[in-house]
């Protein structure tokens, strides 16, 4: 059904593009007809670049191209450069199509013609506008067919002195002309950057300089500063010749001016990050011209502008970054900076955002006071700010105030490098700890293919030496011992199972983050004279419990690892064999289940592979259970029991 109705809907498209187009050929003598028919394809075509296309393929759009140029009424005039416009902007092909020599050609007729309206203008102010947008083929053709030179033109000539103040109701056909003039000379210059027509557009720099120290109205600011930005964007000689003219002390004065305002008035903190913008992009390239603003206090200006509640995070960044840039060359506005307390200021940004962004800047700003900092100690007395006697000695208290704050600095700078080197570092122990899980399945495998009837070889795998971590908890004291009394072999010493390293993180509220460390210690127990078969199998359990209680309840996310273990055959000469070859011997068939019955499952589980998962839950469905498994199992349950504890307060 959805299908049937998407493909009735593009048939009725196309049905009406076809009756449009025949009605714009057929009512040439009438305009009004005209004007409403392009209107309609407007409405069809407008952000639906199917349409747009099929519009293209059946030669609507070279009609309208050539009704444009061809109708001797203004009206048509217009709606068909409107709609040309709004079809290219729509749809990229139909923007290929046009974009040529010719068509730039027939758009300087009408900006030079003085029979052409302001209103017919602006239409093909918009067409320029669409073409060179995102297109390098179209900022090329606007350079050499010479209608850049017209767009600086108007640019300089459309709005008079009295026409910059506007009035309080809707702006007049000027200003809105000249707006467009603005956008397309900011798509000349812009995405992707054109060197050749910035180079040319900054011949009206003086214009753009007269109207800022004139008008601070922000339908006249914001245009220049988007024109004067992307113009001087990444390119040197631009930007110096932008200082030359003045027009950096020029903004400077209009920042001054806005923050003298902004604590009235919410749309002047706006209009000076603009401002603080376009200074910012003036001075990118080139810090040593930061100079420049130091007799008008920009520094400060930006501390003061940046601690405005009412900015959002893309604001902060701006106005940090214009920080970073006056302070990059500068001596004289690291120590402004220094002096209004703008160092502790970016360690409070930096220690409060989790926006990486805005880390990056006030880290960047952080790195230029670096310098500064630790030259004052070698020249207080011989700055460029020329203080009397009396700011000498503040400057001397301040500097002890200072060198403070670049310990935190650097301390937090520290904290981030210990950061990324713990991540890397906790994702080598996982490889580690992955592996030797790996290699201990192996080895579990290679104990079952063993022949148990092999003493020898049965007390090669009861004597291998194993090793359990231990993890120091944040008092730093070790936990408790199983309750478990195991006993090793006779003269005998018995090490701990395998090495297993787990990343363990600082707890609490430490000022600096600890990087993971692997600790390993062997535990030394008594020797007693027992039979050496037993003592082997209870010592191997209580060391692995010992194991799970001293290392998995300090794992913060409460996980659990599986340890695989192994039990081997019984001996002949252990008491359970004993207890099997009883029940064995007797001539009764039930009698011989019922002794089965009897019997701890853990102790006849031989030679079968098991988990701390599986083994637990056979023991507690075991109802007779040896003395040794007893303690197994409530030192398991002691275990969860810390570890639910564990994961509750976490």
């Amino acid at each position: 059904m959805d299908n049937e109705k998407l493909q009735k809907k593009q048939c009725d498209m196309k049905t009406d593009l076809n009756l449009l187009l025949e009605c714009l050929k057929y009512q040439m003598d009438c305009p009004e007809s005209q004007k409403e028919a392009l209107i309609t394809i407007y409405s069809i075509c407008q952000q639906n670049s199917e349409a747009s296309e099929y519009f293209r393929e059946i030669g609507g759009l070279m009609f309208i191209n050539d009704l444009a140029k061809s109708s001797a009424h203004c009206i048509v005039k217009e709606a068909a450069l409107f709609t040309l416009g709004m079809i290219i902007e729509s749809n990229v092909y139909c923007q290929q199509t046009l974009c040529t020599s010719a068509l730039f050609e027939d758009l300087t007729l009408f900006l030079i013609n003085k029979d052409s309206g302001v209103n017919l203008k602006r239409m093909a102010v918009y067409v320029i506008l669409v073409l060179v947008s995102n297109n390098k083929s179209g900022q090329t053709y606007v350079r050499d067919t010479g209608c850049i030179g017209l767009l600086l033109q108007l640019f300089r000539t459309t709005l008079s002195s009295s026409e910059i103040s506007l009035p309080d109701e809707a702006p007049n056909q000027c200003y809105q002309l000249w707006s467009s003039v603005c956008s397309t000379l900011c798509a000349c210059v812009n995405n992707p950057q054109n060197e050749d027509n910035q180079n040319i557009c900054c011949s009206v720099f003086l214009y753009a300089k007269e109207w800022l120290e004139s008008c601070t109205e922000p339908e006249i600011v914001r245009p220049i500063c988007s024109f004067v930005a992307l113009t001087v964007a990444n390119n040197a000689y631009v930007q110096q010749y932008f200082v030359s003219v003045g027009g950096l002390d020029t903004l400077a004065k209009v920042l001054v001016s806005l923050m003298h305002h902004s604590c009235l008035n919410h749309s002047s903190t706006k209009l000076a990050v603009v401002i603080t913008k376009t200074l910012d992009a003036c001075i990118a390239n080139d810090s040593a011209m930061g100079v420049v603003l130091t007799k008008y206090h920009t520094v400060s200006e930006l501390l003061k502008l940046l601690s405005n509640d009412a900015l959002d995070t893309g604001e902060k960044i701006s106005i940090i970054l214009a920080i970073g840039h006056c302070t990059e060359g500068c001596e004289q506005n690291q120590c402004e900076l220094l002096q209004n307390n703008g160092l502790p200021l970016m360690i409070q940004v930096l220690t409060e955002s989790q926006d990486e962004e805005l880390n990056k800047a006030a880290t960047f700003v952080l790195q230029n006071c670096k310098r500064m900092t630790e030259q004052l100690s070698l020249k207080t007395n011989n700055n460029s700010l020329n203080v009397n006697n009396a700011e000498e000695q503040e400057a001397q208290v301040t500097k002890g105030s200072l060198q403070d704050y670049w310990k935190k600095a650097k301390e937090i700078l520290h904290r981030i490098s210990l950061l990324e080197k713990e991540h890397d570092e906790e994702r080598v122990q996982e490889a580690v700890f992955v592996d030797r899980l790996s290699e201990a399945d192996a080895g579990a495998s290679k104990q079952r293919q063993v022949n148990p009837d092999d003493p020898k070889t049965h007390m090669k795998r009861i004597q291998k030496q194993v090793h359990c971590p231990q993890l120091a908890s944040k008092s730093g004291a070790q936990l408790p011992a199983s309750p478990v009394n195991s006993l090793p072999l006779k003269n005998e010493t018995v090490n701990t199972l395998g090495s297993v390293n787990v990343p363990a993180r600082q707890c609490g509220h430490s000022s600096t983050p600890r990087a993971a460390h692997k600790r390993q210690t062997e535990s030394l127990l008594p020797s007693h004279t027992v039979n050496e078969n037993t003592a082997c199998l209870k010592n191997q359990s209580a060391l692995q419990v010992r194991c799970a209680e001293s290392c998995l309840p300090q794992q913060k996310t409460g996980c659990v690892f599986l340890v695989v273990f192994s039990f081997p055959y019984l001996d002949v000469h252990s008491p359970h064999s004993e207890m099997a070859k009883e029940g064995g011997s007797t001539s009764s068939t039930s009698a011989s289940h019922k002794m089965a019955g009897l019997r701890c499952l853990g102790c006849t589980a031989g030679g079968q592979s098991f988990n701390s998962r599986t083994f637990t839950k056979m023991l507690q469905s075991c109802p007779y259970k040896c003395d040794h498994h007893k303690v197994l199992l409530e030192a398991e349950e002691g275990y969860r029991k810390k570890l639910r504890s564990l994961t509750a307060c976490n």
